[in-house]
């Protein structure tokens, strides 16, 4: 189904737009003809950009391995200060920001302020941090010694990040990377190179304002090749790369061969098990917002709903009922909840899998057309679709980066966690209950494989105090929270001899 029923502004407009914002953060856009900053709400360029060339890029890491010197002894509690700062200026700069994350990447208003928000919320997990770094002392077998663990920083780390959060993911691992005492080099999502230009010179604006080295942090503007760089460079430290499970197996071997260190996260297909008990009014709102969220275009969105067999009826036609009152349009205005996709490619590839979805029996009951506009014949606005399926099919198996939610049923529990851990991936995972038992059976080693696990809530909405991450072919990385700062640092075990004799581990006797 075709609507022609989305009213949109103008691309000029939203030019206008993006060039105020970068104005007042103070960015310079670097002008030229190797790609093009585009807005997925028309579906057109905006302007054309320079990329970083190649030997640009080689000199950034050259100089951020140099800054790496300084910056490594720098104490970390003043190193907390280039975090805090940086803090400050995200508060300053909040509305720009959140301008250009919806003009690059479609998301509605809110969720765009929510990622700003992210931003500034792991500063300030940054400056606690910075005087956290913690090691531990262990009883020695020895007389007169003491064993201690020591944590050091690691070098220059590489991000590579995704689309989807253009922000908030180059956020979490700089932050913590910073008062770790590591330097910074970014390769970004060509897709969105403007809120990159942004952020990036508000670091360094920061950088200034503290005294930092300025070459703590760089950025590359480009393609993919950029980021190969990154990947194949011994000067980096550590590969954090954001993306699908396609380039994480490219990325992994890649660093593994120069046996560097990479934090991947990669795909998600996140299931909600919702038993007999739920609260359905709670099941509802949490389900809404995780699969039709972001258009469907988190890594933790909802894209298998598993249902108890007594109940499924009246939660899908609930859910039906409320997919079919979703706004959808322009991401600047208060009433839209679901913006475009990012390209027309994706509308194709959510066509394509709904079409699969079909063959392999189920049906399509709510979404799956096409809005469009007659203004902004490019852009890739959808209606939010929910298939009913009658097993986990091939298709439901896969990831598909846009807003279509697989509902299966269950009869027990044990049937439930088996269907959610039958997938590739293990990010995000959610149980409605109202069962003590349940919950606690689906938190437990016999419960959900994810490395996130929720109970009454959605599989979407992290909090950055808590370390983000999955297990399978989610690639295993941690990022943000927690003890997720110990992917930046290396451990030094450190032996103390505070006697007057040498004493051999395991009565060893030599000499």
């Amino acid at each position: 189904m075709t609507g022609t029923d989305v009213t949109l502004p103008t691309t000029e407009d939203l030019r206008e737009r993006a060039l105020a914002a970068l104005r007042r953060v103070g960015a310079e856009v670097p002008e030229g003809s190797d790609f093009a900053a585009r807005t997925p709400i028309t579906g057109e360029d905006l302007f054309g950009l320079r990329a970083t060339t190649g030997a640009e890029a080689d000199e950034a890491i050259r100089r951020a391995a140099e800054a790496f010197r300084t910056w490594r002894v720098t104490p970390a509690p003043r190193r907390g200060e280039l975090a805090r700062r940086l803090g400050e200026l995200l508060r300053e700069h909040k509305g720009d920001l959140a301008d250009l994350i919806t003009v690059e990447a479609g998301k509605i208003r809110s969720e765009a302020l929510g990622e700003v928000q992210e931003m500034i919320d792991i500063c300030d997990f940054a400056v606690g941090l910075s005087r956290q770094l913690y090691g531990r002392t262990i009883a020695s077998e020895r007389p007169g010694h003491r064993l201690a663990e020591t944590w050091h920083p690691l070098g220059v780390v590489g991000v590579i990040s995704a689309f989807n959060f253009p922000a908030a993911v180059w956020s979490w691992n700089t932050a913590v990377a910073l008062v770790c005492g590591d330097t910074v080099v970014w390769k970004p999502s060509e897709l969105t190179p403007l809120i990159s230009l942004a952020s990036s010179r508000l670091l360094a604006r920061a950088a200034q304002d503290v005294g930092a080295p300025a070459d703590v942090h760089a950025l590359l503007l480009g393609d993919r090749d950029l980021g190969e760089r990154l990947v194949d460079d011994r000067r980096v430290a550590l590969v954090s790369a954001t993306g699908s499970t396609r380039m994480g197996r490219e990325v992994g071997p890649r660093v593994a061969a120069r046996f560097g260190r990479t934090l991947l996260e990669l795909g998600g297909n996140n299931a909600a098990v919702v038993a007999p008990s739920a609260d359905l009014d709670l099941a509802v709102q949490g389900i809404v917002f995780a699969a039709a969220g972001t258009a469907g275009q988190r890594c933790t969105t909802l894209r298998r709903l598993i249902v108890h067999r007594d109940i499924a009826d009246t939660l899908v036609d609930r859910l039906t009922t409320a997919y079919r009152k979703l706004p959808i349009g322009d991401p600047f205005e208060d009433s839209t909840l679901v913006g475009p996709l990012i390209s027309e490619g994706a509308r194709q590839t959510m066509e394509d899998a709904l079409t699969r979805a079909r063959a392999e029996g189920g049906t399509v009951l709510v979404g799956g057309g096409r809005r469009t506009s007659g203004t902004a014949p490019r852009a890739a606005y959808v209606e939010p679709a929910i298939v009913r399926m009658e097993q986990q099919t091939d298709v439901v198996r896969e990831e598909t980066f846009a807003p279509v939610l697989y509902v299966l049923t269950y009869d027990t529990l044990e049937e439930a966690v088996d269907l959610h851990n039958d997938v590739p991936q293990g990010l995000s995972s959610s149980i409605f209950t109202r069962d003590q038992q349940e919950a606690e059976r689906f938190l437990s080693a016999e419960g959900s494989d994810c490395g996130i696990v929720n109970v009454n809530i959605g599989t979407s909405g992290a909090e950055i105090g808590g370390a983000f991450g999955g297990e399978k072919e989610t690639g295993g990385g941690r990022e943000s929270g927690s003890d997720s700062w110990r992917a930046y640092m290396r451990p030094a075990t450190n032996t103390i001899n505070y006697s007057s004799e040498l004493a051999l581990a395991q009565n060893v006797s030599f000499l």
